[in-house]
């Protein structure tokens, strides 16, 4: 299947040939999924000497890796202190150096394997608005800086000199964070992997997985990957391969948007330290600004695949209403893709059976947080205990009335925007 139409198909670098699998194949490790889970965890695994083949329904990047936001931010949902709290000072404290390190670790991956993706490590902004979101964003400083963090607190006049707009009431302001072309990432991570001698085949989805004596069974349409383990990476496009994992995440779509290239004097009064944003509050808007000075800009959408920004005019719109220059800027692109939203807003890590992992649900902090947790996977395999690891590992819990999400995502959306806007 072709990749679906956006702006990041349209410019991205070319794709390393991954031909379906035809036959038998022999691996150590079989990872099912190449979206950034599961390319990273090749990656690692092929560095380290291990026989890896990746099977990908379609092609890798397809997915919410290859039609994200671009946005490399530090950290989990919830703030540091949240995490300690919910997970102990020490699983805690290792939780958040591996999250809020990630974007470090990813650009220095990228630069270590020279993956053209226009990467970049400017900043990310969480941006508040009203009373309460700003004392929301000082707290979440205030924790980073007494950790040590390269984190602040931007007052309204030092946000809106950051950002062009008077919308926002202030920010913190992590420069760990940054963008990059995410469909170039996942394909240089994949052109990557098999340099180090992964092999990877699109078009091959996982029709049935066997246990066996000696290990595992992965059967496709046109053939078998016999293996010692198998890695699910398949995030928002999960299905029922194995038992219940489909029904531990919420597959949400987040829809993007993006305009033709701006003069270069209207984006530096945009944008003019080039860091990227997020909004505070239960429905967020996220943007940036791209090398060719386009503003891509995303949120909440239809619940269902879109290939222009007709159905998603309110956030071009939007748009307008932080810069009222952008309501003569033309718009080119509109997209989505499924990301995995889990019930705590934690990554999920999963090993339901001996040599089975999973690994799944960044709900929106995909880019950073899937090249981590590939990390995980492959430190697993090679042999660290699960209890040494910098993410628990958890029992699957499949959510009940799953098969409503798509009318759960819209209530919470619509209760959100209410809340948001009345500022509870």
């Amino acid at each position: 299947m072709s990749l679906p139409p956006s702006l990041y198909a349209q410019t991205a670098i070319p794709a390393a040939p991954t031909p379906p699998l035809d036959g038998m194949a022999q691996a150590d490790v079989c990872i099912v999924g190449a979206g950034i889970t599961g390319l990273s965890t090749a990656l690692r695994l092929a560095e380290a000497g291990t026989r890896v083949v990746v099977i990908e329904a379609r092609e890798p990047g397809w997915g919410a890796s290859g039609r994200n936001g671009g946005q490399v931010n530090p950290g989990l949902k919830h703030d540091p202190d949240q995490v300690e709290r919910d997970f102990g000072a020490e699983m805690g404290g290792r939780m958040l150096r591996l999250s809020y390190g990630a974007p470090d670790a990813l650009f220095e991956l990228i630069r270590r394997h020279q993956i053209p993706c226009e990467a970049r490590q400017e900043g990310t902004l969480r941006a508040a608005i009203g009373a309460k979101a700003a004392a929301e964003a000082e707290r979440s400083a205030e924790q980073g800086i007494r950790r040590g963090w390269p984190v602040s607190f931007t007052n309204a006049a030092e946000t809106a000199a950051l950002t062009g707009t008077q919308r926002y009431t202030a920010a913190m302001l992590d420069a760990r964070g940054g963008d990059l072309q995410p469909l170039s990432y996942a394909r240089g991570l994949a052109r990557a992997a098999i340099d180090q001698g992964a092999r990877i085949h699109g078009g091959t989805p996982a029709t049935r997985l066997t246990p066996g004596a000696t290990g595992w069974s992965v059967q496709t349409p046109a053939g078998e990957i016999r293996t010692q383990h198998v890695v699910l990476a398949t995030n928002g496009y999960t299905d029922d391969l194995w038992p219940g994992l489909r029904r531990s995440i919420v597959p949400a779509f987040s829809s993007v948007a993006a305009s033709a290239p701006l003069p270069e004097d209207l984006a530096r009064a945009i944008m003019p330290r080039r860091t990227s944003l997020y909004e505070t509050g239960r429905v967020t808007v996220y943007y940036r600004m791209d090398r060719q000075n386009r503003l891509v800009i995303g949120g909440r959408g239809p619940q269902r695949p879109i290939s222009d920004t007709t159905p998603i005019r309110w956030i071009t719109e939007y748009a307008a209403r932080l810069w009222p220059q952008f309501r003569d800027v033309a718009w080119t692109h509109g997209w989505n893709g499924q990301l995995g939203v889990t019930p705590d807003y934690y990554p999920h890590l999963h090993e339901p059976a001996p040599g089975l992992i999973a690994a799944l649900g960044y709900s929106g902090r995909g880019v950073a947080m899937a090249t981590a947790m590939g990390g995980q996977v492959a430190r697993r395999l090679l042999g660290t205990a699960a209890e040494a690891l910098d993410m628990p590992m958890t029992s699957i819990k499949p959510m009940p009335f799953h098969g409503f999400w798509k009318l759960g995502v819209m209530g919470k959306v619509w209760e959100g925007r209410v809340l948001d806007k009345l500022g509870l």
